[in-house]
């Protein structure tokens, strides 16, 4: 057991000291992967640690590294107020961002960590003798899980990009691009694989872990990119029907952990911490110094909507209004709230769209509804096709402000990232993905050609 903790402890050393290409980003040591899974104490060790770098410095971090602000501000839907000397996030808020931009060049480095990680996983339980069958299952099965959504926000954020399966450092130092319609579908068919091996049942009551559910909604997104509307509307209509979840009526309710609308969350890793959330995104009596919602997105709310009234807080410093976002409420003493990847509402936004999509809007439109009743608005009338369309993509930027990346990845969805040229001077049609990072392309050639317009 000592030898195996140590093994683990080597892995995490190298993996937290890589700080420069994917082909760098990849340990150059190699390491007997089997010793570490010799039974499924280490291996869920391994595991653990995956969660923990997932939760402080992927694209889902809640904090200043994640989607959430960083997609949320080069959209419409956060102002970033970071001294401009800082470079690496206001670039990417003022759509000014570069190839040497540090925020990017730390996104990406990031996310290949984790996929070296989720790949050691992978290759030590396949490998493993000593791990039953079951757990060898469920631990795989969230490792691809973990591997494929780091996957689908870096194709989503880069277009076409390097997809390695392997711990081999002499093959990922040279390992070329893949386009971003192969990688769609190689994370199809990862998931498809994952669903096989996860149950329904959560292994913690707090869903602080993917299940099968969890995982059929991260393929249900992907078959909403691929435009596979009746698969993406199965797979949704599987969650909606599964007694594990219910709907949640209560607005103020949302964002507590204890709600069965809720697929994944993650948990904070001490108890008692507040979400990165809430910690990034309070401010009181002064102006704040990093995030703050949009006038463009508070104007788009109804004025009875009871998430403008619960989900936005307005601050006035020196007769300059700001708005905070106040999903999450406790800054301090937190004992109620996790951070929410998956939830209901999205369900119903996604299944929504995937009907419309088939000409099915009447099915559609009590989905939209339904969001919209929670919220405290009135039900849509009968519209067309391309109205509801519209409403869609307007609910979700209502219901998921600063959340993951949501405005970006649907704005992109329906193909309209464009009209951010109307409140974003800097947009240019190129910006629908960002620049490889600088380094990255001097360090590995086969990474060029550079994202046209970069």
């Amino acid at each position: 057991m000592k030898t195996n903790k140590f093994i683990i402890s080597i892995i995490i050393v190298i993996l937290w000291s890589c700080e420069k290409s994917i082909d760098v980003d990849f340990p150059n040591t190699q390491i007997d992967v089997t010793q570490v899974f010799e039974n499924v104490s280490t291996a869920d060790g391994a595991l653990s640690n995956l969660y923990a770098e997932m939760y402080s410095f992927s694209v889902l971090n809640g904090g200043t590294a994640g989607s959430g602000a960083l997609l949320g501000s080069y959209t419409d839907d956060l102002n970033c107020y970071m001294a401009a000397s800082l470079g690496g996030a206001p670039d990417i808020f003022n759509n000014q961002q570069l190839s040497s931009n540090s925020v990017i060049k730390n996104s990406w480095a990031n996310s290949y960590k984790q996929i070296y990680l989720a790949n050691s996983i992978i290759i030590g339980v396949d490998a493993s003798s000593g791990i039953a069958t079951k757990d060898k299952n469920r631990i795989k099965g969230e490792a691809l899980f973990l591997r494929s959504l780091i996957y689908f926000y870096l194709t989503q954020m880069f277009g076409d990009v390097p997809y390695t399966t392997t711990t081999d450092f002499t093959i990922n130092q040279k390992i070329g691009k893949m386009n971003d319609i192969e990688v769609l579908t190689t994370i199809h068919n990862d998931l498809m694989l994952s669903i096989d091996l996860l149950e329904d049942n959560y292994r913690n009551t707090d869903r602080i872990y993917p299940n099968k559910k969890a995982a059929e909604m991260m393929l249900a997104i992907v078959c909403m990119q691929e435009n596979k509307w009746s698969q993406a509307e199965n797979l949704l209509k599987d969650i909606k029907s599964n007694s594990l979840y219910a709907w949640e009526p209560d607005v103020s309710k949302t964002f507590k952990k204890s709600g069965k609308h809720i697929l994944w969350q993650f948990k904070p890793l001490q108890a008692n911490l507040p979400t990165n959330e809430a910690s990034m995104y309070y401010f009181t009596t002064a102006a704040p110094t990093g995030y703050a919602l949009s006038n463009d997105l508070v104007n788009a709310f109804e004025i009875t909507d009871l998430r403008l009234q619960k989900w936005i807080t307005k601050i006035t410093v020196n007769q300059n209004v700001f708005y905070r976002c106040n999903k999450y409420v406790n800054a301090v003493n937190n004992s109620d709230e996790y951070s929410i990847v998956f939830r209901m509402e999205e369900v119903n936004l996604l299944l929504a769209e995937a009907l419309v999509r088939q000409n099915r809007k009447e099915e559609a439109l009590p989905l939209l509804n339904a969001v919209r009743q929670k919220a405290g608005n009135s039900n849509l009338g009968l519209l067309s096709n391309e109205q509801i369309l519209e409403e869609l993509l307007n609910e979700n930027r209502r219901e998921f402000f600063a959340e993951k990346g949501n405005r970006f990845l649907t704005l992109k969805r329906f193909g309209q990232l464009d009209q951010l040229n109307t409140v974003k001077p800097n947009w240019q049609n190129f910006h629908k993905v960002w620049p490889i990072p600088l380094n990255d392309l001097l360090l590995n050639p086969n990474l060029n050609p550079q994202n046209p317009g970069y």
